[in-house]
C-alpha cells in the first residue's frame, strides 16, 4: 500500500497556564490530547468542532508553525518536526495554508503580485519565475493577470479569498490546510469559493484539510469528516454517514444546533 500524504500520530499539545502560587506547579491545558488520522492524496478531510475544541491548534501543528508536546506529523513519510530549518523551508512547497480572514491575511501595502509570489520569493525563485507563476496562479482562481498590479483594497471579500488561494497554489502544493476559509464571506460568495476549491482539486489533484464549524461547508467539500471535541477526535467517517447516523452525543449535539427552516 502506498503511504498516505499526511499522517498524524497521537498528537498532543499542552499549554502551561499562569501559576496559582509560587510553590505549585503551573497547571496545564491540553489543547490536543492524542489526535491521530491520515489523509490520502487527492482526498479531503474536514475537521469540525466548536470554538475551543482544538481545531486551529491542529492546523498550526500540521503546518509546522508550532511544535507538539508529543506525537508526530508526517508529510509524505517525513516527520516535519525532525527536519532542519533548511529542509523544512524546502518541504513547505508541498503544503500551504489558507487563513480565515481574507482581509487580515493580505498585506494592504503590497501589490497582489508580491503577495501571491511571497512563498516563491522565500524559496529563492527568480523575479521572472515569480511573475510567471503568479500570473498562472491568479488566472487559475478566476482573476486576471493584470490584477497583479493592484492592491487588496481594490477587491471584494470573495476576490481577496481567491487571492489567498492563489498564494497557496503558487508552490503547487500537494496539501492545502484551509482554516475556516469562507466563514468571513457573505453566504452568496461562500458557494463560489467552495466550488472554486473543488475545481482546483479536480484540476491539480490538491488534497485539502478543511477546518470549519459549518457542517454544510464540510459536507460540500470533504470526503471524510473528523469531529474534534476537547482536543480529541470522537467520531470520524464519510459525511453522508456521519451526518445522518451520528453515534457520539457531541456529534449529535452539533447536528441539532444547525438552524433549520420551519414552515409557517
Amino acid at each position: 500500500m502506498s503511504e498516505p500524504l499526511l499522517q498524524v500520530d497521537n498528537l498532543v499539545r499542552e499549554y502551561s497556564m499562569p501559576r496559582e502560587s509560587l510553590f505549585a506547579a503551573p497547571p496545564k491545558v491540553h489543547a490536543l490530547n492524542g489526535v491521530s488520522f491520515t489523509i490520502e492524496a487527492g482526498r479531503s478531510l474536514g475537521i469540525v468542532g466548536e470554538s475551543g475544541s482544538g481545531k486551529s491548534t491542529l492546523a498550526r501543528l500540521v503546518m509546522a508553525l508550532d511544535k507538539p508536546t508529543s506525537g508526530s506529523v508526517r508529510m509524505i513519510g517525513r516527520d516535519l518536526n525532525a527536519l532542519s530549518r533548511k529542509d523544512l523551508r524546502e518541504a513547505r512547497r508541498d503544503f500551504q495554508m489558507v487563513f480565515q480572514d481574507p482581509y487580515g491575511s493580505l498585506d494592504p501595502r503590497q501589490t497582489i503580485e508580491r503577495i501571491v509570489a511571497e512563498p516563491l520569493a522565500a524559496q529563492g525563485a527568480s523575479r521572472s519565475e515569480q511573475h510567471k507563476r503568479a500570473a498562472e496562479a491568479i488566472t487559475a482562481v478566476g482573476l486576471r493577470a493584470n490584477d497583479l498590479a493592484k492592491y487588496p483594497h481594490e477587491f471584494s471579500g470573495g476576490q481577496r479569498q481567491r487571492i489567498a488561494i492563489a498564494r497557496a497554489l503558487i508552490t503547487r502544493p500537494r496539501l492545502i490546510v484551509a482554516d475556516e476559509p469562507v466563514s468571513a464571506l457573505d453566504v452568496s460568495v461562500q458557494a463560489q469559493v467552495l466550488n472554486l476549491m473543488q475545481d482546483l482539486q479536480a484540476e491539480f489533484g490538491i488534497t485539502y484539510m478543511l477546518i470549519s464549524h459549518d457542517l454544510a461547508v464540510v459536507h460540500h467539500l470533504c470526503d471524510d469528516v473528523a469531529v474534534l471535541w476537547q482536543g480529541r477526535i470522537v467520531e470520524q467517517g464519510p459525511p453522508e454517514k456521519l451526518f445522518h447516523a451520528a453515534e457520539h452525543p457531541y456529534t449529535q449535539a452539533l447536528l441539532d444546533a444547525v438552524p433549520r427552516a420551519e414552515p409557517l
